[in-house]
């Protein structure tokens, strides 16, 4: 490994493994007020952070200064979540200084992996939405491209799982218990976001009508920066989260009169705000702290922007030409009146000069096909909470109406379906098509997504704005999920092409001809099994469960939702499970452990219930010496990005087996194949582009398409005569309906059989129940020859250089943003 990383042009040649070790020695002194001569790893962990800190505040400080003088356009990236993963391993990796960590660690007997584990994944994201925006703030440092994240620093995240007898139960992910190294907060930088109140109407001077906001409550916004460096550069740049404060302390007078928890209370409702993300939102409390928290880190990085943008003088028609804001998803879709209300009540343009500025500086990224998942928002709420922006909203809606009138006059039913505000069963503003009519492009992430977006979701938008509507794949940085995540498989790869492949991942395809080379077949086969013994052994260190990594590992891990099938997968085990009881080795056709993991929703029943089947199926099967050294299924608890990063690389199969017209994109999917996992999958979402990719051949592809799946809707879907007519899969369900392995409740699982076979099963589980199986056993076939199997492996990762989030975050660039990179000074 350490003559790969020789490969990455160093950023510190001139700060040696010495020099780094003064830094720790004094970091652990002067910053944590400790000893360095009695080694402890969590003391060791802050002193190496904070000496890597030190390293880039340098770098990011002369970026910023580049920035201004050049008057260079910017982008600002926002996003609800984030999902960076530990910190530590990836600037060690960006910057090229593992070999000179080790060497700084070694004569306190250290290392690096050591230290690594001392750190918490960041609680900033949930799932694919904020692991994608960390990929592109990754490829946006590397490509010297000026952006900032935006965001909310989240004082716990989502939660923590823990699996307790198969549930799922829910803890605090309080993930800043011993600090936070990364995190500079910029005390400077604090604004002040205003709710509730009242619109209040005024003539100015020059006797037209102006609005203001009256009798506001007030939340302090405070800058938390975390930086983002660059791989192979000298560029950093930063992602700016925002922490809710009081401008209300203590209320001395109610503490005085010894009433404590008053005196507490409008400190603490007010910092909520930063308190969790995703707050439940069953309760009405809970949907009025989701919209403030989107309109709080929105209010307050608008701000951000209005500061930065007037310190060079612009005029605010060269505002689009100075600022792009990328709007990640449709909850920081309230920046669209945000932004309005700055340049009218604050700044006294006039709406069609403030309208134009607004639809040229924003750009909207939607990643669901499903309509119910759509954000909504009861009008009522937005005029108590932001009582101006609804008007804004209104106005912008009532002129839209306008123009479908002159474009389609009398069609009523259109306006109806495009308005910004739906009408019944109750008034609620749809913040896509805000989003939607106040951007100047829509883009989706894979481009069956598209298509869907074009055809379907958005059918009639696309009619009105034809040019609107474009397609951005997504896609992963290969720093994190290759050079950092698999290091041996990255030296092999670096060994063999070099190192091109870190900043331009088409180079991978220099590895093609290598598949035919039988010595290279096993030095790849070598770095896999080394691999699986890796993750075993944390596996049995950290969680206490023991994986055997000489049986084909079959992993099925992304959030838990019925669409994307774990239910499907569920019935194959079982299917085996029986065949084993049957058939012996004859029936497992390859030793297997089934991998699954991840979160459901709290309030997410049926989610949750699939899990606890897990879990009950893995008792039953792995307590049965007939699947011993044949089947195991485990659940991997609070699936995040640190076990992302060792499972994947262990993986031999990659589950991507969705509903087909259900997965926006996926990029799950990218980090296996990446890393020479073989795809079994449907052909939805990105499944397809892959596929392209790297050759129908080398994956497994099984099941209904969404032309195939409308069709079957549209003949009328019988799940019950799939069940009646297949002797495998109804004695599969059965045993689940009966108790087989709930045997204290036996009709614990009972709602998941009225969902297959009394509610329509909706996601079309028994469907492809047939042809699922079929390709696992081509799966089982293949995997008995290791030759073919690792040849298809290595031509998977060789083809997956379209995958990169630095060719996404271009096409971005090229097709929306038109943001120069910034280029090294001579």
């Amino acid at each position: 490994m350490s003559e790969m990383l020789l490969a990455i042009p160093s950023l510190t040649d001139e700060h040696g493994a010495e020099a780094l070790r003064e830094d720790i020695h004094r970091h652990i002194v002067s910053t944590l007020g400790n000893d360095f001569s009695a080694p402890r790893k969590d003391v060791y962990y802050n002193g190496l952070a904070y000496s890597v800190r030190d390293r880039l505040l340098r770098r990011w400080i002369e970026g910023q200064r580049s920035f201004y003088d050049r008057r260079a356009k910017r982008v600002y990236y926002l996003s609800l979540e984030f999902l960076p993963g530990r910190f530590l391993m990836n600037y060690i990796t960006n910057l090229g200084i593992k070999q000179v960590c080790e060497e700084a660690l070694a004569e306190v007997g250290f290392h690096l992996e050591d230290l690594e584990e001392e750190e918490w994944d960041a609680g900033l994201g949930n799932g694919g939405l904020g692991r994608l925006a960390s990929c592109y703030l990754d490829s946006m440092a590397c490509l010297r491209i000026p952006g900032y994240g935006y965001g909310i620093r989240y004082d716990y995240g989502i939660f923590h799982q823990r699996i307790s007898n198969g549930w799922q139960v829910e803890e605090c992910d309080n993930w800043l218990a011993r600090g936070n190294p990364w995190q500079i907060r910029r005390r400077g930088y604090q604004y002040e976001v205003n709710f509730y109140g009242r619109s209040e109407a005024y003539h100015g001077a020059d006797g037209r009508v102006r609005y203001r906001w009256a009798d506001a409550q007030k939340a302090g916004a405070s800058a938390c920066d975390v930086l983002i460096p660059a791989c192979g550069n000298d560029n950093v740049n930063n992602m700016r989260l925002w922490a809710a404060e009081s401008t209300r302390d203590l209320d001395l007078e109610f503490f005085n009169q010894g009433r404590y928890v008053k005196a507490m209370e409008a400190k603490v409702l007010t910092e909520n705000i930063s308190k969790v993300l995703y707050p439940n939102d069953q309760a009405e409390e809970g949907r009025e702290l989701r919209l403030r928290q989107q309109y709080f880190f929105v209010a307050a990085t608008f701000q951000d922007i209005m500061r930065r943008f007037k310190k060079k003088g612009f005029t605010f028609s060269e505002f689009p030409d100075q600022v792009a804001v990328q709007l990640n998803d449709t909850h920081p879709a309230i920046g669209i009146p945000e932004l309005m209300r700055l340049l009218l009540d604050e700044e006294d343009l006039l709406w069609d000069e403030a309208w134009d500025i607004c639809r040229r500086t924003f750009a909207y990224t939607n990643h669901t096909v499903l309509p119910e998942a759509l954000e909504t928002w009861p009008v009522d709420l937005v005029g108590r909470v932001l009582p101006r922006h609804l008007e804004i909203i209104y106005e912008i809606n009532r002129r839209f109406l306008e123009e479908l009138e002159e474009r389609c006059p009398g069609d009523a039913g259109l306006k109806s379906r495009l308005s910004l505000i739906q009408d019944s069963p109750e008034k609620r503003v749809r913040m896509a098509h805000l989003a939607i009519v106040g951007s100047h492009k829509v883009n989706g992430v894979a481009e069956l997504h598209t298509r869907i977006l074009r055809k379907d979701l958005f059918r009639e938008f696309d009619e009105l704005y034809p040019d609107k509507f474009i397609n951005i794949t997504n896609g992963v940085t290969p720093r994190r999920w290759l050079l950092q995540a698999n290091p041996a498989l990255a030296e092999l790869i670096t060994n063999t092409i070099g190192p091109d492949w870190i900043t331009d991942l088409y180079a991978l395809r220099r590895l093609v001809p290598h598949a035919a080379d039988p010595s290279f077949r096993a030095a790849w086969r070598q770095v896999k099994r080394h691999n699986k013994e890796r993750f075993a052994r944390y596996m049995e260190r950290r969680l206490g469960i023991e994986l055997d990594p000489r049986t084909l590992l079959d992993v099925h891990v992304k959030r838990m939702h019925e669409y994307k099938r774990q239910l499907l997968n569920v019935l194959h085990a079982v299917t085996l499970y029986n065949r084993i009881k049957e058939a012996g080795a004859r029936g497992a056709g390859v030793p297997r452990t089934i991998i699954f993991g991840g979160k459901s929703a709290p309030a997410y029943r049926q989610a949750k219930l699939i899990i606890k089947l897990i879990n009950s199926v893995a008792e039953v099967v792995n307590a049965d010496p007939a699947a011993a050294g044949l089947l195991r299924v485990v659940f991997l608890p609070n699936y995040c990005v640190s076990r992302a990063e060792k499972v994947i690389p262990a993986a031999d199969l990659s589950e991507q087996i969705s509903t087909a017209g259900f997965e926006a994109s996926g990029t799950g999917n990218m980090k296996f194949a990446l890393n020479g996992a073989l795809t079994i999958g449907t052909l939805d979402g990105a499944n397809i582009e892959i596929m392209e990719e790297v050759g129908r051949e080398n994956m497994f592809i099984f099941g209904l398409d969404i032309d195939q799946a409308a069709e079957l809707r549209a003949r009328g879907y019988d799940p019950r005569a799939v069940y009646d007519a297949d002797a495998e899969l109804r004695k599969a369900l059965d045993m689940i309906a009966a108790g087989s392995f709930s045997p204290r409740e036996p009709n614990l699982f009972e709602p998941i059989r009225r969902s297959l076979l009394d509610w329509g099963d909706h996601f079309l589980v028994l469907a492809d129940y047939r042809a699922f199986v079929a390709a696992q056993e081509e799966v089982s076939r293949v995997y008995l020859d290791q030759e073919e199997w690792t040849r298809r492996s290595i031509l998977n990762t060789a083809n997956m250089g379209k995958f990169s989030s630095d060719r996404a975050v271009l096409e971005y660039d090229e097709k929306i943003w038109n943001v120069k990179p910034i280029q090294p000074r001579e």
